[in-house]
């Protein structure tokens, strides 16, 4: 139904050039489109002889004969009736078979992921999650969950998208943050006790260790005492793979010092939000990714009976891998470590219970990606962030030079109070100076590692100066918005799809 239907009136015809190819949908005596407007998009809905089949919908009604035509702004309440009457834009819970992420900080690259998916023929084999935003990205961005998860609808129902979907409430911290992500409509929720995680037990050693062990732990908070952990794990030994992984008293009380309050933490706002939303509605994954250590597979295993045994119920872990997985660049670190790692946290998990593990700063990581997809196959949740967002300075800079050189201006000036939340190496001094490279020339940029980080923890500041501009560019370049994504992700989700055991139907 990409044409519009026969008895459509002659006015509405001539403006069928602004319907979005590929965005048809048909609901009973519903015909429902996406329409190119000035500033965005529209919902268009054709009725024929019954006018209660609009009234879900909200906007400027046309009546000619018999059709009924309704156009409709992109807002909230118009995307709720959208996702009632196609329910495969309600997001839902997608369990523990491959899926994949995509951050949006701009609301419009929803189309060009789900192009990827197309392309890589990830479509109907590995889920998507088109709505995810992270607290710390929304203050940022000066959007709200609502909008998020209304942005990836209006572009999901744009692309034709027709599977099923899910929305994540990404780094959440606090009851609150998860309050407004369930009114809001997500199904994937991510706890963050990055906060709670004692990084220095690493370094603690004989008395000093043991010390915290009695002492840092919230024992009450995790209705447990050393004494009892010791008496139930200290000789716990879990067939990992083809060796046996069992607890040293060293190893048990390190565990417990590093991740018991992060524990304590999860059980808490796991208990939140299934009072709130109900494990029907909701899944949880848990990460402990932005931490200074590596997490050992001891401490793994610790994490998951722990929890485990307060009752946590997750589809997904992100724990800290070894190396270095920084934004916007490629994997840090010794890969065949990182391939051992990968394979022993997978089989720690297969060991332990019915969860996939989590590759957080997943973007533009194509070294990882064959080895996590050899090691993990379909227990895998690939998640990505600011990659769409540098690919639309790439757009920019193809099309109005200036605009890419203010929004790199702008970073070295921003990047020492905008870095102060993330894990970078990049730094301004290694970025080449703007000013050498006019034109065009400066999208070599985007391929330059220390630019990139620079560019990608400064979006903040460059969308409160240059996001309307950098937005209204985008619409009227969306083709070449949505190809840029759609070549880029498609190298993300190709191994995924490839891969023994990953991406099955």
């Amino acid at each position: 139904m990409d044409h519009p239907p026969p008895d459509l009136p002659d006015s509405t015809r001539t403006a069928a050039s602004r319907l979005v190819p590929g965005s048809a949908r048909e609901h009973g005596d519903l015909s429902l489109w996406a329409e190119h407007a000035a500033n965005g998009s529209r919902l268009l809905a054709v009725a024929s002889e019954r006018a209660e089949a609009l009234a879900p919908f909200t906007g400027e009604p046309s009546r000619h004969g018999a059709t009924l035509v309704l156009r409709c702004p992109m807002g909230a309440a118009n995307l709720a009736a959208l996702r009632h009457v196609l329910p495969n834009l309600t997001p839902v819970p997608l369990g523990t078979r491959a899926s994949a992420g995509f951050g949006d900080r701009l609301g419009l690259a929803t189309p060009g992921h789900v192009d990827a998916m197309r392309a890589s023929r990830a479509e109907g084999r590995i889920f998507a999650v088109f709505a995810q935003q992270s607290m710390r990205e929304n203050a940022r961005t000066g959007r709200t969950p609502q909008e998020v998860l209304d942005d990836a609808t209006a572009g999901a129902f744009a692309a034709g998208w027709r599977h099923p979907l899910g929305a994540d409430a990404d780094h959440l911290k606090t009851e609150a943050d998860i309050d407004l992500c369930v009114e809001a409509g997500y199904s994937m929720f991510t706890i963050d006790p990055g906060d709670h995680v004692v990084d220095e037990a690493d370094t603690l050693r004989g008395g000093a260790l043991q010390d915290a062990f009695e002492r840092r732990p919230p024992w009450p908070a995790l209705d447990s005492s050393p004494d009892d952990l010791v008496a139930r794990l200290g000789d716990h030994e879990l067939e990992i793979a083809e060796r046996p992984l069992r607890f040293t008293e060293e190893e048990l009380a390190r565990a417990a010092v590093k991740y018991g309050a992060a524990v304590a933490h999860v059980a808490r706002l796991a208990r939140h939000l299934r009072a709130q939303a109900g494990p029907e509605r909701a899944e949880l994954e848990i990460s402990v990714d932005e931490t200074a250590t590596p997490t050992s597979l001891a401490e793994h295993a610790y994490l998951a009976l722990e929890l485990r045994r307060l009752g946590v119920d997750w589809v997904s872990l992100a724990p800290r891998f070894v190396g270095a997985f920084e934004k916007g660049v490629d994997f840090i670190g010794d890969l065949s470590r990182l391939a051992a790692d990968l394979a022993g946290h997978g089989s720690v998990a297969a060991a332990l219970g019915d969860y996939k593990l989590s590759l957080h700063s997943g973007s533009d990581k194509f070294a990882v990606y064959p080895i996590a997809a050899a090691a993990l196959g379909a227990r895998v949740h690939l998640k990505t962030a600011g990659t769409s967002y540098l690919e639309a300075l790439r757009v920019a800079g193809a099309v109005e030079p200036e605009l890419l050189h203010a929004v790199v201006r702008l970073g070295l000036e921003r990047f020492e109070d905008d870095v102060k939340s993330y894990h970078v190496s990049g730094s301004p001094d290694g970025v080449p100076d703007p000013d050498t490279l006019p034109g065009s020339a400066l999208l070599a940029l985007l391929e330059q590692r220390d630019a990139r980080q620079v560019l990608h923890v400064t979006f903040g500041s460059a969308l409160a100066r240059h996001g309307e501009r950098l937005r209204a560019l985008l619409r009227e370049h969306e083709g070449a918005y949505r190809d840029a994504l759609r070549r880029h992700f498609e190298r993300h989700l190709a191994p995924f799809v490839t891969a023994p055991g990953g991406g099955t139907p």
